[in-house]
């Protein structure tokens, strides 16, 4: 039987349509794109930890019964042998609006961003005078900022807000957004989206996003992990990269949250990708992340693994496949 053919048969069973009408479906649903998008990741990710990394994977249970343990929150459960622990590893993304979050389609913005993370970029001579590195490079690789960029953009709610209460005396925000008053919400963001194809033709940000419930049994104070939850961490850095391709990190290795040393953060600079003009994309990331999963694996305690009469196992896979 052909791929094609048990892809139809797979539809048709579980979806009870044709190939077509699925397709179409997807087209127009944003967010089941972005369910398939998540299982391809996490298909990816077993397959590379079992054929590259000789682990056994198993997949957590999501409806826990009882009362859920804070150790057991990633999404998969693997160890290296039958004589090894059980560890668990979470499998994230990228936060997908970093540069438009940021408001780097603004030359000041995008300046100051890259001084913040200076210790992020590897062409930066650190030795040497930072902002003026920082300038040439933009200059020289993204140089509509000095000219048709150069005017500071602003979305459509902040303009409207803005006009309600607009000082009398003149500011260059004033000026900018007078400027912005007569577009419409779609002329405002396309301008934006010209700008940030345009800055990303260059340059994309590696930006994690790690948002978590809170609830009395999650032990959570805020609505991020515990770095207690999962002993690996796992991104995914497709959206701004042109493969799948994995990096990897403890949690206990990350910066705390600054509301409660417990906790991580939201959001970590990971660092970089810079394309040159040969269209060649090299990684930068810092140093609390890397490819190789077994440098990471190297720094876990056996202390933090999980008993294996506690794991709760998601059997449900293995059901769809008897039955494909």
């Amino acid at each position: 039987m052909s791929i094609l053919e048990r892809l139809t048969r797979f539809i048709e069973r579980v979806f009870k349509t044709t190939v077509e009408v699925f397709l179409e479906a997807l087209k127009r649903s944003p967010n089941a794109q972005g369910y398939v998008s998540g299982s391809i990741t996490e298909f990816l990710l077993t397959k590379k930890l079992e054929e590259e990394y000789s682990c056994e994977v198993k997949r957590i249970r999501e409806k826990w019964e009882g009362r859920k343990s804070t150790g057991h929150r990633g999404d998969f459960y693997f160890r290296k042998s039958s004589a090894d622990p059980w560890y668990v590893i979470e499998s994230k993304g990228l936060k997908s609006n970093s540069e438009k979050w940021h408001k780097l389609y603004n030359y000041q913005n995008f300046k100051s961003f890259l001084f913040t993370h200076a210790s992020k970029i590897p062409w930066l001579k650190q030795e040497e005078e930072i902002e003026s590195q920082i300038e040439y490079w933009i200059n020289t690789n993204l140089p509509k900022f000095q000219n048709e960029y150069s005017q500071c953009l602003y979305d459509y709610e902040e303009v409207q807000k803005y006009l309600k209460n607009i000082p009398k005396r003149t500011t260059v925000k004033s000026k900018a957004i007078t400027a912005l008053r007569r577009f419409t919400r779609e002329q405002i963001n396309k301008m934006i989206e010209e700008r940030l194809q345009y800055l990303m033709s260059r340059i994309m940000v590696l930006e994690s996003h790690f948002v978590s419930g809170l609830s009395s049994s999650s032990e959570r104070t805020q609505a991020t992990p515990r770095k207690d939850e999962f002993n690996v961490i796992s991104i995914d850095i497709s959206l701004r990269y042109p493969a799948h391709k994995f990096l990897f990190a403890n949690p206990k290795h990350l910066e705390s949250s600054g509301d409660d040393a417990n906790h991580l953060q939201q959001n970590y600079i990971i660092g970089f990708i810079f394309v040159d003009e040969q269209g060649n994309s090299p990684l930068s990331v810092t140093e609390e992340w890397c490819e190789d999963f077994n440098q990471i694996y190297e720094t876990l305690n056996t202390e933090d693994s999980v008993k294996e009469e506690d794991m709760q196992i998601d059997t449900r896979y293995k059901i769809v496949a008897e039955n494909d």
